[in-house]
């Protein structure tokens, strides 16, 4: 199995920053990819931003010029800088991985969400 812990999330004013982080644990040979996805009430979950192992990057149009994701393959870990936060940020993000396993079986695996909350 593969676990996410993500931290990072929390209370911010608009205009604020604040930097998320995921780190992948358990039975991994390689992960290809990693992202942020998140999802405000009522609302559908939508990708954020993501990267691959070769360090590609796809974001929202949203969230271009204010947020910037990165990567330690050597730690399977992924950042999410977020800068110039808006209220409809506000949102649960969640963090997503795709890779091989030990037993060379691929995966995709969810992170248990953390609250941002963008308000004054």
């Amino acid at each position: 199995q593969v676990q996410l812990v993500e931290s990072g999330g929390g209370l911010v004013q608009p205009g604020g920053s604040l930097r998320l982080s995921c780190a992948a644990s358990g039975s991994i040979f390689s992960i290809y990819a990693m992202g942020w996805y998140r999802q405000a009430p009522g609302k559908q979950r939508e990708l954020v931003a993501a990267i691959t192992s070769g360090g590609s990057t796809n974001y929202a149009d949203s969230v271009k010029g204010r947020f910037t994701i990165s990567r330690d393959n050597a730690k399977n870990t992924v950042y999410l800088q977020m800068n110039t936060l808006k209220p409809e940020d506000t949102a649960v993000y969640h963090c997503h991985t795709e890779g091989r396993n030990s037993n060379y079986v691929n995966f995709g695996s969810w992170g248990q969400g953390t609250q941002v909350t963008v308000s004054s």
